[in-house]
């Protein structure tokens, strides 16, 4: 009788020892599955309350930095050019004969975007004539402010800015190139001001991938809004836009463009500062959200009836030009493939200049007159 007693009572605090175990075990796997939300509420904390999103913002490019109001509000732009000619009348006459037109350069959009990206282009082409580049709505020194982004917009701000070229130069038709995504902007401004454009430049262009063609109905986008609700609502919004803009995930997105470590060092830094802005995250977080990305631009591109010059590599994540060769057998496109990344521009400039040189040359010179004023 003792002894059932004995082993009856060593068996109590062995279930006991068993359940602590299991009641340990279950509040580690409690606790690691807290470590996220401790993680992201730390991460939150830190963007709001150390994170500095007041960074002085040097300009993007040398010359003159302007801002003006338009119908896609307060859009700010970089012009320069060469000084104005001071030869005789009829010598400058001659001269604007065969002057070239004054020249758009358009950036890409991204979590960072801004003219710095046309850097390259913008200084070699303000020694040979006037040259302009945009900062796009919610980018640069434009408005950033809490707004609904679409390709409307980014259209607008496109036309607004030739408008002023021509306040400014006259009604000649000016030349422009893009970069990336703006190249859609500046595809669907030419479609609709044809007479405004001599000739477009598409680096890079997006909307050739072999997810399509693309015909949606015209204004419509291949994005989400609930994606875009996503990764902006309040609580975590900047938090998440800022994790996407350290330093070491600003080398990482442009090393995916460039296809390779040698990055523009120049452009990593200032991707840094313009991203550390007041309301730097409404646009892009419209970018990742798809909701810049026209369902329609294949019907878009078929429109143009200017010249058009596509350059692109072959290195990194932007390499999807499926849809091109359907382009390329038109006669007024004309197709160079560098073995680069994303920005050709940056890797090669003289080979860039060499082939852009070689397009100007075909078309017909446009009279342009000196800026007013």
């Amino acid at each position: 009788m003792s002894t059932k007693t004995t082993l009856a009572r060593r068996a109590v605090p062995a279930r006991g020892i068993n359940a602590g175990r299991r009641g340990t075990g279950a509040g580690w796997v409690r606790g690691l599955a807290a470590v996220p939300a401790v993680a992201a509420l730390g991460w939150i904390a830190c963007s709001t309350f150390l994170i500095p999103n007041r960074m002085r913002l040097p300009p993007a490019l040398p010359g003159d930095q302007r801002d003006m109001d338009s119908i896609a509000g307060r859009i700010s732009y970089y012009a320069d050019g060469p000084a104005p000619t001071t030869a005789p009348a009829a010598e400058a006459a001659t001269a604007e004969d065969t002057s070239l037109p004054p020249l758009l350069l358009i950036h890409s959009v991204n979590a960072a975007a801004s003219a710095y990206e046309v850097k390259p282009l913008y200084e070699r082409e303000r020694t040979r004539r006037p040259v302009y580049a945009l900062d796009l709505p919610g980018f640069g020194f434009s408005e950033r402010s809490d707004r609904t982004y679409t390709p409307r917009l980014m259209t607008d701000a496109i036309l607004a800015m030739v408008e002023e070229i021509k306040r400014i130069h006259g009604d000649a038709p000016v030349d422009a190139i893009a970069l990336s995504l703006g190249s859609e902007f500046l595809a669907r401004a030419a479609a609709e001001a044809p007479a405004s454009f001599r000739s477009v430049v598409l680096v890079s262009p997006t909307g050739l991938d072999s997810r399509g063609p693309y015909y949606g109905p015209p204004g419509s986008t291949r994005g989400s809004t609930v994606l875009r609700g996503a990764f902006s609502f309040p609580v975590w919004g900047r938090a998440v836009f800022d994790l996407l803009n350290t330093r070491p995930s600003a080398r990482w997105f442009l090393e995916k463009a460039w296809g390779s470590k040698n990055i523009d060092e120049g452009l990593r830094d200032y991707d840094y500062l313009t991203s550390h802005q007041p309301g730097a995250e409404h646009a892009p977080f419209y970018f990742v959200g798809g909701l810049l990305f026209s369902r329609d631009i294949t019907r878009v591109y078929e429109q143009l009836r200017l010249p058009v010059l596509v350059v692109h590599g072959t290195r990194g994540d932007f390499v999807d030009y499926a849809q091109l060769d359907g382009l390329a057998g038109r006669p007024n496109w004309t197709v160079t493939v560098f073995d680069t990344g994303a920005f050709p521009h940056f890797e090669r400039p003289g080979d860039v200049a060499r082939i852009y040189d070689a397009f100007l040359g075909s078309l017909t010179p446009a009279r342009v007159t000196a800026p007013a004023g």
